[in-house]
């Protein structure tokens, strides 16, 4: 019985670990876009904000896969960005005040759909808006620098 019980820990923790909504770019996303906006001033540094369905918007999924997941693009934010990811699951637990933190972010700023993408500058002011681009992480980035 015990290595019944053993076994289908380490297989539920196996499939746990292999599923894609539980995938995890590396990446140090703030949750707080006015925190990361003190953090960009001292820092010198631009934010990204990323509007996402995290669980179920498969652009967004598509963004994280193939940009945000990667070492082009973390190595370009961890020297110029201030992360923000302003999540809106469906099946992952968040508190009220989190939820309505992320809903008033997207009404301010006229977020329609998924992935939406703000960059505002190191004093900020947003100078893109933006999602899903083709190309992966070096597109992405370059995308990005144009706007700065």
């Amino acid at each position: 019985m015990k290595k019944i019980f053993v076994s289908t820990i380490l297989l539920t923790a196996i499939l746990i670990g292999c599923s894609k909504s539980a995938s995890k770019d590396g990446l140090n996303w703030e949750t707080n876009l006015e925190t990361a906006l003190q953090k960009a001033k001292t820092e010198n540094k631009a934010v990204l904000v990323n509007f996402t369905g995290s669980d179920w918007c498969q652009w967004c999924i598509k963004l994280s896969d193939e940009v945000f997941s990667k070492s082009e693009f973390a190595d370009y934010a961890e020297e110029n960005l201030i992360l923000v990811k302003l999540d809106f699951p469906r099946s992952i637990e968040q508190s009220n005040e989190t939820k309505m933190y992320n809903n008033q972010l997207a009404q301010k700023y006229g977020v329609q759909g998924f992935p939406t993408v703000l960059l505002f500058n190191s004093s900020g002011v947003m100078v893109l808006q933006t999602g899903y681009q083709p190309g992966g992480p070096v597109a992405y980035v370059d995308h990005l620098k144009n706007s700065l």
